[in-house]
């Protein structure tokens, strides 16, 4: 046996590797119902060959998870998304991307452990699947940003809108976004990381 390919095949990429400049690393969950596009936006920000953990959907899932309005899809994540992606050369977020069906929430204690901070993906034609996912957010006090995803044939509100069906507070950020595109991924992400250096600057604004 050649050692010496073997280990090789088994090093992380050179690509893979932290920053040498890194100080500090942030955990950040992107959250949102089913179909809504966290495994995306995860892939299309990371750095790194992103970790998902998708399954094709099967006949086990019919009668007990929501697809209404996604039903063109053929998979789903089952555990988690993983991505890197460097703010800075200083600053390194960690990107968890959590189940979107209900039957998995139970994996997300574990997910939100040591998180920072949530980006919560929304899709407008499926409104209502984000409702829960905002109230146990809520419960567990962890500071979110939300991202509205943009989808070719979903229906068009203004952000006030928005804000108003969701019952957000003035004070949590709301933005457009497309999660396939690297930019507008990260954006949001520079929004949580506005908002939660706004937070440590004023504790009270929670």
């Amino acid at each position: 046996m050649d050692f010496e390919s073997s280990d090789r095949a088994t090093a992380p990429r050179r690509e893979d590797a932290l920053p040498a400049t890194a100080a500090a690393a942030v955990k950040v969950v992107i959250v949102g119902g089913f179909g809504v596009g966290k495994t995306t936006l995860v892939g299309s920000v990371s750095e790194i060959r992103p970790l998902t953990t998708e399954e094709t959907m099967t006949q086990a899932g019919v009668g007990v998870d929501d697809t209404a309005g996604v039903e063109r899809k053929t998979s789903t994540t089952v555990a988690m998304d993983f991505g890197r992606i460097s703010i800075n050369e200083e600053l390194v977020l960690y990107l968890f991307g959590t189940p979107g069906q209900e039957r998995f929430w139970f994996l997300w204690r574990g997910l939100f452990e040591g998180a920072l901070g949530a980006v919560v993906l929304v899709d407008t034609r499926r409104l209502e699947v984000s409702f829960d996912v905002l109230g146990r957010l809520e419960e567990r006090g962890v500071p979110f940003v939300v991202a509205v995803n943009s989808f070719p044939d979903a229906p068009e509100h203004s952000l006030e809108e928005l804000r108003a069906a969701l019952d957000l507070p003035a004070s949590v950020p709301l933005v457009f976004c497309d999660a396939r595109r690297r930019d507008s991924s990260r954006d949001v992400l520079m929004t949580l990381m506005r908002y939660l250096h706004s937070l440590a600057v004023t504790p009270e604004a929670l």
